[in-house]
């Protein structure tokens, strides 16, 4: 089941915060379109990239021909080729016939790269997030030298079948986005599986800061965080979460100046006192410099046991020393 909407997430299939819904095998969320690509509308984004490429072609042709008569009007007008001499320059004609020809080329470049990408992801019969996934599972497996089950990709029929999947004489969805054919030795929840192990990892991975300072959830708060931090910013389209001291965060993401993680919520918020609900959303980047990681601190007692206590982890480098050495003398874990 999804977690964000309580019901039923068929295979292949995935939210999309913006929507704010499940999309059977989604591609990836268009900011152009103001919507998400996926079963229902693969074919048509296709064609619509595939089109744009050739319109932006045709208007390339047409300003270029139209610059090159223009900057030899004089030539034709003089060598008696008066019915060429048909384009008329002024200063801002020509300044906008030459930004109309870099837009125009620039566009069949860019439209021509994705392009390429989604017939890529066709051909192969996947899409942009289980290509993600693919890469973490071979990685998974070249790390974990004792994981002995092979992974292989369910959905991969040939190029040609796949082809038949999205592209018909009607151009219509096949299907009903929610059984999918398999090859030999998988089945409809092989690559759930290898999904529901990969976060298991992830959490596994979980570290647990807590704020220091307030964060303003900007994308570039250069007023409250510096200039570093701002041009060091992740290049994602993902939330940046406003934070406030004493806050704890599961963090699952590291950069050099920037974590991705999500807000513990407080227990005035999981019990629905609405004066306490926080507006913004509890899951996404902060800044590093901000927070501090948080450690349980396991010392050994003089004769009932161990105790226990939580420490925040230090940012100067002795500290950071000293916590190496006490990991690998055992008497300190990380706090998950």
């Amino acid at each position: 089941a999804c977690p964000r909407v309580q019901r039923y997430k068929a295979p292949r299939s995935h939210h999309c915060r913006k929507c704010d819904r499940c999309v059977k095998k989604m591609d990836h969320h268009c900011p152009w379109i103001n919507h998400c690509v996926g079963w229902a509308n693969h074919a048509y984004f296709t064609y619509f990239l595939l089109f744009s490429i050739l319109g932006s072609l045709q208007g390339t042709v047409v300003l270029c021909c139209s610059f090159w008569r223009g900057i030899y009007r004089y030539y034709y007008l003089t060598h008696g080729l008066a019915h060429l001499a048909s384009v008329q320059f002024t200063l801002v004609s020509i300044i906008m016939c030459i930004l109309g020809m870099g837009l125009a080329i620039g566009v069949v470049i860019g439209l021509s790269m994705l392009l390429f990408i989604q017939l890529k992801t066709i051909v192969n019969n996947q899409t942009g997030i289980e290509i993600w996934i693919v890469e973490k599972a071979i990685y998974r497996r070249y790390r974990n030298a004792d994981c002995d089950d092979e992974f292989l990709y369910p959905y991969d029929l040939g190029w040609r079948a796949n082809l038949r999947l999205v592209f018909n004489d009607e151009c219509q969805k096949r299907g009903d986005g929610i059984e999918w054919p398999v090859v030999e030795g998988c089945d409809q929840y092989t690559l759930t599986r290898e999904q529901l192990a990969q976060k298991e990892e992830k959490r596994a991975r979980t570290r647990t800061f807590r704020c220091t300072k307030p964060v303003t959830g900007r994308w570039l708060p250069i007023f409250s965080q510096g200039w570093r931090v701002c041009v060091a910013a992740p290049c994602s389209d993902e939330p940046r979460i406003s934070l406030r001291p004493n806050d704890m965060i599961r963090v699952t993401r590291f950069r050099n100046h920037w974590l991705f993680g999500e807000r513990v919520l407080t227990e005035q918020e999981l019990a629905g006192v609405k004066k306490r609900q926080r507006k913004g959303p509890i899951r996404g980047w902060f800044p590093r410099r901000s927070a501090v990681e948080v450690i349980e601190a396991v010392h050994e007692g003089s004769g009932d046991g161990n105790s226990e206590t939580t420490a925040p982890l230090a940012q100067n480098g002795n500290a950071h020393s000293h916590l190496k050495q006490q990991q690998r003398n055992g008497h300190a874990k990380k706090y998950m």
